[in-house]
């Protein structure tokens, strides 16, 4: 098997260490990147994706932009210029692929697999997600956690990860879902739980608030409840949860975590894809 890495951060560098005791390994737009010995750098996406029978892309595939995901490169890539290259039959591996990077794979016949919507792929997310907010959340505290109270909005993997993990700091963890199913979850778990209506109520107790929602939660109305040394942290996808701008107006610490997993743990999260990797290669034969 021949694997080509295409873009992305510290998860694929990792990455390309794990993957060479499967196979050759070659990488594109990693110019910038100290890539471990018996991985081959690619001058041009051609070099890297001939004869390739699985190409990687990274997590998420593509930056704000619409660019490949490639930190590590100088100058900005595009994925459809890997895709290009690729041979008709290859497996793509991609975390959350654009509608855009779908059609030009089947358009090309290239097989499409999304690791990123896999199960085991997302609980191992989840997971170091939920420390790498953590230790932002150490970083960011002028005392202790233990004693505070926290609001996390949103009840999925990443709440269900991180909640317990504040609880065992002592951090009195209030969940807010829209759903009543989360809010039940959270109760069972011993937790607080608000429905976005006690918002209003929750917040001005609040010495941090982690935002998990992918849709506008933190409004101006509501970012003025919190108090003047409350942390708010947004780890939705862009464009995130919050009224950035009303937050900057009002003089409120309200920061973003991008790429937790790749800063924090990124031998853990190059794992996490690995495994799934090898997961889609058995599914397709590969």
């Amino acid at each position: 098997m021949i694997f080509a890495l295409c873009g992305g951060d510290a998860r694929t560098v990792r990455l390309s260490a794990l993957l060479c005791g499967g196979g050759e390994v070659r990488a594109w737009a990693l110019e910038d990147a100290a890539l471990p010995p018996g991985v081959r750098e690619c001058a041009t996406a051609a070099e890297c994706c001939s004869g390739a029978g699985c190409i990687v892309l990274p997590m998420p595939a593509e930056d704000g932009r619409g660019f490949l995901n490639a930190p590590f490169s100088p100058r900005p890539r595009c994925a459809a210029e890997a895709l290009a290259a690729a041979e008709p039959g290859a497996l793509v591996c991609a975390g959350a692929p654009s509608r855009a990077l779908a059609d030009i794979c089947a358009a090309r016949g290239l097989a499409l697999a999304d690791y990123g919507a896999r199960e085991s792929f997302r609980a191992a997310n989840s997971l170091a997600t939920a420390e790498g907010a953590l230790a932002v959340l150490i970083r960011e505290t002028d005392g202790v956690l233990c004693g505070s109270r926290a609001a996390l909005i949103g009840a999925g993997r990443v709440t269900r990860a991180l909640a317990p993990r504040l609880a065992a700091l002592g951090v009195r963890v209030a969940v807010v879902s829209r759903r009543p199913e989360g809010r039940a979850w959270a109760r069972a778990g011993g937790l607080e739980a608000f429905g976005h209506d006690g918002l209003a109520e929750l917040l001005p107790g609040c010495g941090a608030v982690i935002n998990t929602a992918p849709a506008l939660v933190l409004t101006a109305p509501l970012l003025t409840r919190l108090a003047p040394d409350a942390l708010v942290l947004d780890l939705a996808s862009a464009p995130g949860g919050v009224d950035f701008d009303a937050a900057r107006g009002f003089g409120i610490r309200c920061l973003t975590a991008p790429g937790l997993l790749g800063k924090f743990s990124p031998g853990f999260a190059a794992g996490a894809v690995r495994g799934a990797i090898y997961e889609i290669l058995e599914e397709y034969g590969k």
